[in-house]
């Protein structure tokens, strides 16, 4: 799960970031929360997205914050479907002869 989520945040963020920091810029996203064993759920995850920003000015820094928020939150599909709080069907078919 946290590795997903960590993946799509990255995938999704690629292209603003690239854009105004460069193809080489470097990122690391972690994502944290305790599972919640009695109930094999995690309640709460917890998401960081380390930059270096050092080489923005403030308001470029807070422009690509937005940006990048924005771009995490209308693509990226593992996100959006856990704080959508999705059904999931399950069925198990036998494809035995």
């Amino acid at each position: 799960m946290k590795i997903a989520l960590a993946a799509c945040s990255g995938m999704s963020s690629d292209q603003p970031l690239a854009r105004r920091l460069g193809d080489d810029y470097q990122a690391v996203i972690k994502v944290s929360g305790a599972a919640d064993r009695d109930q094999e759920r995690y309640p709460l995850l917890e998401e960081t997205l380390e930059l270096d920003l050092s080489g923005l000015a403030a308001e470029e820094k807070e422009r690509l914050l937005l940006v990048v928020d924005r771009a995490i939150d209308l693509v990226c599909t593992v996100g959006r479907t856990l704080k959508s709080g999705t059904a999931v069907n399950v069925e198990v078919t036998d494809v035995g002869t």
